[in-house]
């Protein structure tokens, strides 16, 4: 059998279910394939995902909340990379990924891409989104 590559977000301080429900809201056709939360008896706390898969833009990603607390979480160079059909969906998505997060670079033209635009969401998760070309 070959290994298989997907995404992995490790969130932290329980977030992890109102995170999955914002993307799968966010990305038209996405859908939770699979949850596992931790029960009464841990280790995590009840009711954060132990382990969770889901489906945006065809690509599968997993992710989990971790209750061990680390010294890292989410950087830039790490990000999900979106080829839209338009400016208006750039614009769109960065607005509405970006809500309670950062810019990193606002929607544009940079030269390498008729518009795109960098944003991290309020959750860290970063995500370059472009102007596909035809």
């Amino acid at each position: 059998m070959s290994p298989t590559v997907q995404p992995f977000l490790m969130f932290q301080d329980g977030v992890g279910p109102d995170a999955l429900d914002f993307y799968v809201s966010v990305f038209p056709g996405s859908v939770v394939e699979e949850v596992e939360l931790y029960g009464p008896a841990g280790p995590g706390p009840q009711g954060t995902i132990k382990t969770a898969r889901f489906t945006i833009g065809g690509q599968s990603v997993m992710c989990s909340d971790s209750f061990i607390k680390h010294a890292f979480t989410f950087t830039p160079s790490f990000s999900f990379f979106v080829t839209c059909a338009s400016p208006a969906e750039v614009d769109r998505l960065a607005a509405v990924l970006g809500e309670g997060g950062g810019v990193l670079m606002p929607p544009g033209n940079y030269g390498f891409s008729p518009w795109f635009a960098w944003v991290s969401d309020r959750f860290g998760v970063s995500w370059q989104l472009n102007v596909g070309e035809d």
